[in-house]
């Protein structure tokens, strides 16, 4: 019986500090979905950062604090983002540099969702994304991105500090 209280206490210990590990090292993430739009001939992007980490990124990369949240000015708000997107995410292709127009975000519990989308593509059959979001001010992010061109689906992982992925459709 004493063997058991022991065993016990042990167990709980055990669980409260791989539980306090767990709440000490967060994982950083983003998510990008990249679809190919044939009707309107355009690649939809959307990114989804977690809102605290973009607001980190802003302040030590574009030197502005921004809530994203509840912005001061919106419009200021959404240029900041936009530059640090098109600074940090790219995209050929075909093998030729496409422009990414920003849409703008919205904030979904507590992540940032950024809209993107580049026009006049007729088909894809080469896409490489070069995806460095939230890198340098996390050593530890990865960056996964889910591509649809037509009825195909791929999915790649970036860890830091791997940049880019190439998809052939």
């Amino acid at each position: 019986m004493k063997n058991l209280k022991y065993n016990w206490k042990v167990l709980c210990f055990v669980l409260i500090f791989v539980t306090s590990i767990a709440f000490a090292h967060p994982f950083y993430v983003s998510i990008s979905s990249i679809t190919f739009n044939p009707q309107k001939k355009q690649v939809e992007i959307s990114c989804r950062l977690f809102y605290d980490d973009l607001e980190l990124a802003l302040k030590n990369q574009m030197n502005q604090r921004i809530d994203v949240i509840n912005p001061k000015n919106k419009q200021q708000a959404d240029s900041t983002i936009s530059q640090y997107i098109r600074n940090n995410f790219r995209m050929k292709v075909n093998s030729k540099p496409v422009e990414l127009r920003y849409l703008g975000y919205e904030i979904i519990d507590d992540v940032a969702w950024c809209y993107l989308y580049s026009d006049q593509i007729s088909s894809i059959n080469q896409l490489e994304v070069t995806n460095q979001l939230l890198y340098q001010d996390f050593k530890r992010q990865s960056n996964i991105m889910h591509v649809q061109v037509g009825k195909t689906k791929k999915s790649y992982k970036l860890d830091h500090p791997k940049r880019v992925a190439s998809f052939s459709f």
